[in-house]
């Protein structure tokens, strides 16, 4: 018995192996898309165990520091030692920015953390961790940095003690972590043309130069060229408690919002990649279309190519189901080539990428179900062709 997918590849292997290479680089894509959205999702979970923290307290009514602005007074956190449960409570700041590095800008996150306290790196593959107040730095190793190099935020430069791995923002920023002071000047630095301004202004405003009251100017202007706001608390909780448990004191008592490790992966998942989750969904779905029309489009103008040898088929008998199987078993032998080329494919160029590809066996599997039902029902309008031929046709001019 003839068999259609033999004979393609047998007499026919360069077409039939080029089409399957281009489409499993069409399928190496859809599993790279798939593979952001998961990356997506694992950054935002590396970012909150990175933090170790168990609570995160952040001004009432907002999401939160990766979501949203937030903003709170930096003496809050002495208020967290003294509720019941919370074991360590340290300020920390986030500023996405671009910190600059020889003649070049890398995009990082700029991370203010207390030395020895909730959000510092957890683990480093270099160097040690900040131990001084000022001018330290500890770099992810995605930044491209080096220990011991100089690197500059702002106005200040920094030299880099000590590299980590995986320590990234919600959108894949590398961190930079530097000591809490530094990142809350660094965050509301003006340049030296507001400062000399905003002196003048309040120079020239009698409610702050009275002439009867000393002093009074100099500790407004010194009010104005510091920072007494972080953007969170990181909470870490005593063995023995539940986090709501903790949480719901510091809310009804200190009039702050409180999130819990599920509560903040929610947001970051459902809320703060929701939009970019929907545009790759839509991008799966056009792809997948477009892979059903490439291969539908491939295995019926092979399939008409081979008219003769179907008609022969069914003037010696075969049965219309021998004849539909053949050509199924084309298709799905096309998809197959496919999923091979495309799989190794993305295996090797998710590296390259800037952000980072989680490539998951799961979704492998669920790809590689996807794609034989995409070239099962693509071969339906050749199979439909192909049992429609006249058996006449195996001897006609």
């Amino acid at each position: 018995m003839i068999s259609l997918a033999g004979r393609d590849i047998l007499h026919a292997w360069g077409k039939f192996v080029f089409t399957g290479v281009g489409l499993g680089l069409l399928i190496g894509v859809t599993l790279t898309m798939a593979g952001v959205y998961r990356g997506m999702v694992d950054d935002a979970k590396v970012l909150l165990g990175n933090s170790g923290a168990d609570l995160w307290v952040v001004q009432k009514d907002t999401l939160g520091p990766y979501a949203e602005s937030s903003s709170l007074y930096d003496d809050v956190y002495r208020g967290m030692l003294g509720m019941p449960g919370v074991e360590r409570a340290a300020n920390v700041t986030y500023l996405t920015m671009q910190v600059r590095h020889g003649e070049r800008d890398v995009r990082a996150m700029a991370v203010g953390i207390v030395p020895d306290g909730p959000g510092e790196p957890a683990y480093l593959i270099a160097g040690r961790q900040i131990t001084r107040g000022h001018y330290e730095a500890v770099a992810d190793k995605a930044t491209g940095f080096s220990l011991g190099e100089r690197i500059r935020i702002r106005r200040n430069h920094y030299t880099v003690v000590g590299l980590t791995r995986r320590m990234v923002s919600s959108s894949g920023d590398p961190m930079v972590f530097i000591p809490l002071k530094d990142a809350q000047e660094a965050q509301f630095l003006k340049d030296n043309d507001a400062i000399v301004q905003q002196r003048r202004r309040t120079t020239a405003n009698p409610a702050f130069n009275r002439p009867g009251v000393p002093g009074l100017l100099d500790a407004v202007i010194a009010s104005q060229s510091s920072n007494a706001f972080v953007n969170a608390v990181l909470v870490q909780i005593k063995p023995g408690y539940a986090a709501e448990e903790v949480a719901e004191p510091i809310r009804r008592w200190k009039r702050l919002q409180v999130y819990t490790r599920a509560q903040m992966e929610e947001i970051l998942v459902a809320k703060l990649i929701a939009t970019s989750a929907k545009q790759i969904g839509m991008f799966l779905v056009i792809l997948a279309i477009v892979s059903a029309a490439i291969v539908a489009f491939i295995i019926y103008t092979l399939t008409l190519g081979k008219i003769r040898e179907i008609a022969v088929l069914k003037l010696i008998g075969t049965r219309n189901r021998t004849i539909a199987g053949m050509i199924l078993q084309q298709a799905l032998g096309l998809g197959m080539i496919g999923f091979v080329v495309g799989k190794t494919a993305a295996t090797f160029w998710a590296p390259l990428f800037p952000k980072y590809v989680l490539l998951e066996p799961g979704d492998a599997a669920r790809g590689f179900a996807a794609v034989l039902v995409i070239c099962a029902l693509a071969s339906v309008l050749a199979i439909r062709a192909a049992l429609k031929v006249d058996p006449a046709e195996a001897i006609g001019g």
